[in-house]
């Protein structure tokens, strides 16, 4: 009987450890198919830190932060569509921190 217990436990750990391994080589591809993007995330919405005054996601407060990031599709981030500034100037996004739209 213990050993029945023991296989049981034995075989249920493995089953786990192959799951796991699944779901983290499927979040690892997700991922590497996405870029952070700084400049394109509405207020309280950045995927984490974005600069000096937070922590992490959902912490910017300003729409198009330009130290707060996003993750997009690759590729996507210098191609985006977004609304100009209060000035009429063009907005992209980009892929490295940015300046424009600081936090309030």
């Amino acid at each position: 009987m213990a050993s029945k217990t023991l296989t049981a436990v034995a075989l249920a750990g493995a089953v786990t450890a192959a799951l796991s391994t699944v779901a983290l080589t499927t979040n690892t591809v997700e991922a590497a198919a996405k870029e952070k993007c700084f400049g394109v995330s509405l207020a309280g919405e950045n995927d984490c830190a974005a600069g000096p005054g937070t922590t992490c996601a959902g912490t910017s407060t300003v729409d198009y932060q330009g130290n707060a990031w996003k993750l997009v599709p690759k590729g996507s981030c210098l191609s985006m569509e977004l609304p100009k500034d209060s000035n009429g100037n063009a907005r992209e996004g980009s892929l490295s921190e940015l300046d424009r739209d600081p936090a309030a």
